[in-house]
């Protein structure tokens, strides 16, 4: 039996079949409604994503942070902190490699999109979908996409602001020409140390105009833009130097430059700018960036800072320090630190630690270590002030104050000696029992008034450096012993002025009248011991043949901080080493590495510096009274061959350790 047709509507006959569409129509049907639904996402996505679009009107503003320009003493540029920008170039001003190395690295379909790519758009998301949680988004963008986030969106990374980024690559693309869309990409984006702009960064890394750079200067820039600190000519050297050299590959391949104008490119040296390629200062430049704040307020213009910096004294400083703490590196040394300031409180030399780049921490101001016999001095003041002499007689002999017993590190004893030669060996018990005499509390004031600004305890132990101060502090307070007795209070700015010339700041203006701070024949007395320190004691490493010098040594318990402060004629540098988690060195010594950072640096500072044997002369003491067993048993020592004791050096053996354990 034959199916049965099923009648059409209201009983009438079977509905015809319908009718096949031709290939041209079912395209032209669905491109329609794919252009319906495209329209609908289109307008969709706008509404969507173009409602709080940021105000294109300020195309042309430029808005930046003041740089800071920081000179050193003699005007020689130290650092440049906070964004600079250069006029504009004008592309045709160019070489033509310049550009070409950005397209070639960023955007190969520059000139054939219309601001975006959709195959580069697609690889990213597929990248990023199957490397979920391992690092940053990859975004696939064009130069004009990258254009239109430096001018108007931030560097948040979401879909949101990517698709507003798309929106106003179009925009762009629809209201400029692709020239004027690459000079305004060359003019704005960001190169690294404060550098905006390829005239800028052409300025900052090596010295020039844009209009000079060779191709290889063009392909390290160019290589900066996937990360301008990690890709750095100055911080990554290497990296970046693989970089450049992907982007000339990808130059040849885009057909920009020949193979051998390539291979010319590897032959030519690149030379970055010595200021930045020394990175000479930089704790420094830290340390006086903070000051400038607060001396003329938050900077709205260009300013140009005078600091006190010595460039050649700094360079000399930190070359010895990183020296001095690599060759002590099997002893546990693992950071270091340096200051020199002159007699009237300038810092010309500044060195927070042994590598910038690695640890921006500055152990020269921020970090607070126990002094350890570099203490000393405050305390012999203290009791030079009180009526004694370099030629006192004392005792080294076992002491307990109260529940302290302060031992040699030594656990030897010495018997009759002297407060020059105690200091000079650098005794634990006779400075124990010396600040226990004077007083805790007056050798504190002594120290305060020197320049130690750190808070002092005032237990027995203070008297053997059981007080946490800066490298800084110590340079500072042992100024005095260097300057003929006066305050000398650290500074690092001379003046700060506008890029145009106009003074707002000047250290010089109203100067308050130095101030005394240590009396005759005290000063004279603490220098005639503190030279023995250097002659004959702990401190010889230190000594520089043909100067006067004169410091001081300091060990603390466990070797967990090793100094050396000393001084020449109005010029003191103080030199600390240790670790910055505190924890012990193995047998590292103030008159080791400390005074032997302190004699090379000082070595190479001595001849520049022109210096002045140091002030006040020496006052010869009076002799001390008779001491009869003390002669008897310096002859029964000459009879039987003893002789003089050879002066004891730090470097060569234990010395006492402070606190005592």
């Amino acid at each position: 039996m034959a199916n049965a047709q099923s009648p059409g509507p209201g009983g009438r006959g079977p509905r015809p079949p319908k009718a096949r569409r031709s290939p041209l129509q079912a395209l032209l049907y669905w491109t329609m409604v794919l252009g319906v639904w495209g329209l609908i996402f289109v307008v969709a996505f706008f509404a969507v994503f173009a409602v709080d679009l940021p105000d294109t009107s300020k195309l042309y503003d430029v808005k930046r942070q003041p740089s800071i320009s920081y000179l050193d003493r003699s005007g020689a540029l130290v650092a440049v902190r906070g964004s600079q920008y250069a006029p504009p170039v004008d592309l045709d001003t160019l070489p033509g490699y310049v550009p070409e190395a950005f397209i070639a690295i960023e955007d190969r379909w520059y000139y054939y999109h219309f601001g975006f790519n959709p195959w580069g758009i697609a690889r990213s998301q597929i990248y990023n979908w199957t490397h979920r949680g391992e690092g940053p988004l990859r975004g696939g963008s064009t130069i004009t996409q990258q254009l239109a986030r430096n001018l108007f969106l931030t560097p948040k990374q979401n879909y949101r602001r990517k698709a507003q980024e798309l929106i106003l690559a179009v925009w762009l693309e629809a209201r400029f020409s692709k020239k004027q869309i690459l000079e305004l990409y060359l003019n704005r984006v960001y190169f690294g140390a404060g550098a905006y702009g390829i005239e800028a960064a052409s300025q900052r890394y090596f010295g020039k105009p844009a209009s000079q750079l060779t191709l290889g200067e063009s392909a390290l820039l160019a290589g900066m833009m996937k990360g301008p600190s990690r890709y750095s000519p100055v911080a990554a050297t290497d990296r970046a130097a693989r970089r450049a050299t992907i982007v000339l590959d990808e130059m040849v391949e885009a057909r920009f430059i020949t193979p051998e104008e390539r291979e010319a490119a590897f032959r030519t040296k690149v030379r970055v700018n010595p200021v930045l390629a020394n990175q000479r200062a930089q704790y420094f430049t830290d340390w006086v960036d903070d000051q400038v704040r607060s001396l003329v307020g938050e900077p709205t213009e260009d300013l140009v800072v005078e600091t006190t910096l010595d460039l050649p004294l700094q360079a000399s400083a930190e070359q010895a320090l990183q020296a001095g703490v690599a060759a002590a590196k099997s002893q546990g040394v693992e950071q270091g630190a340096l200051v020199s300031i002159d007699g009237e409180g300038r810092v010309r030399a500044y060195v927070g630690g042994t590598n910038y780049l690695q640890s921006q921490f500055d152990r020269a101001t921020q970090a607070r270590r126990q002094a350890g016999s570099a203490f000393k001095p405050f305390v012999y003041l203290t009791a030079m002030e009180a009526g004694r002499t370099p030629a006192t007689p004392v005792v080294d002999e076992p002491v307990k104050i109260g529940n302290w017993e302060p031992r040699n590190y030594t656990q030897e004893y010495l018997g009759p000696i002297t407060l020059e030669k105690a200091l000079e060996e650098s005794v634990n018990t006779v400075a124990a029992r010396l600040a226990n005499e004077v007083g805790t509390s007056n050798v504190a004031a002594t120290a305060r008034r020197l320049g130690i600004t750190s808070q002092i305890q005032l237990d027995p132990s203070m008297a053997l450096g059981a007080v946490e101060v800066s490298p800084l502090e110590m340079a500072q307070a042992y100024a005095p012993f260097a300057n003929g007795g006066f305050m000398a209070r650290a500074y690092g700015i001379e003046r700060i002025r506008t890029a145009g010339g106009r003074v707002l700041y000047d250290h010089g203006m109203d100067k308050p009248p130095r101030q005394a701070v240590i009396g005759t024949p005290a000063l004279q007395y603490m220098n005639q011991m503190m030279r023995q320190v250097v002659v004959a004691g702990t401190g010889t490493r230190a000594n520089v043949a043909g100067y006067d010098l004169a410091g001081k040594t300091g060990t603390t318990s466990d070797y967990r901080d090793a100094w050396f402060v000393g001084y020449t004629g109005g010029f003191v540098t103080a030199v600390w080493v240790g670790k910055d988690n505190n924890t012990p060195m193995r047998r590292v010594t103030g008159g080791g590495a400390p005074a032997g950072i302190w004699k090379a640096y000082m070595s190479a500072a001595l001849p520049r510096l022109k210096v002045q044997p140091i002030p006040g002369g020496v006052i010869e003491p009076e002799p001390p009274e008779p001491d009869p067993i003390g002669d008897v048993i310096d002859g029964i020592s000459d009879l039987f061959g003893g002789g003089g004791r050879e002066p004891p050096s730090e470097f060569d053996r234990p010395r006492p350790a402070d606190p005592p354990f």
